[in-house]
């Protein structure tokens, strides 16, 4: 049984739960991209539904090819320390990916792989949503498939349900999907994998539970988990 408490604060009259803070953003560079729109409609979304949003851009993320040489002499890319401090200020993320060529942009997989050299590692036990839009009909869901590999070997909690906008260019209505059915999946999802990360914010028991039902014993070493 469950022994966690949820901690509390106090705002006027009433106790709520700790807010939320979720980090947001577009894996393109195009201020344009239907995966920027993507992004900004999760964090508004995210906005009213309780969390604290931190919308970030690429362009703050952004880092040259991952070259060990330049990491032993201590040179991390200002990009890399930049998603390691918002990832690490935040519960969650959510990334709103393009697909390039069937898989990840390299950009993004640049940026995962220096962030990932800092200690504590920020990626593990972090709360993560995977999102696309792409003008194909298949809306970039391979690149996705793609981009979880890399974070879940980092231990980060990738929310099961990912979701593909296919035909973007011709699906966004203004700030919104035109698709009346498609955008309340889309609220749905983005909802389910809020509650979640906001359920494992605030219960400490509910983190140990999901790293027990994924098959890793908590106190079990392993290098995506060093902390020191």
């Amino acid at each position: 049984m469950c022994q966690g408490l949820v901690m509390l604060e106090t705002r006027g009259p009433h106790a709520i739960g700790l807010k939320l803070r979720v980090l947001v953003f577009s894996a393109s560079l195009r201020s344009d991209s239907v995966n920027t729109k993507l992004a900004q409609l999760a964090a508004r979304l995210a906005s009213q539904h309780g969390a604290a949003v931190d919308l970030a851009s690429m362009r703050d993320f952004d880092v040259p090819s991952y070259d060990p040489e330049v990491e032993v002499r201590g040179d991390i890319p200002a990009g890399a320390l930049e998603l390691n401090r918002r990832l690490t200020a935040n519960d969650a993320f959510v990334i709103s990916s393009p697909e390039y060529n069937g898989s990840m942009p390299g950009l993004l997989k640049n940026a995962i792989d220096w962030t990932s050299r800092l200690r504590p590692q920020p990626f593990h036990e972090r709360h993560g949503l995977l999102l696309s839009a792409s003008p194909s009909m298949g809306g970039g869901n391979r690149g996705l498939w793609a981009l979880r590999v890399p974070l879940e070997h980092l231990g980060a909690r990738i929310f099961p349900d990912m979701f593909s906008l296919a035909m973007a260019h011709k699906t966004f209505s203004g700030e919104a999907i035109a698709d009346a059915k498609l955008q309340q999946r889309f609220e749905q999802n983005l909802y389910a994998f809020l509650d979640l990360a906001e359920a494992a914010k605030n219960y400490p028991c509910m983190k140990k539970a999901w790293v027990e039902f994924l098959g890793e014993p908590p106190d079990m070493p392993a290098d995506r988990m060093e902390t020191t």
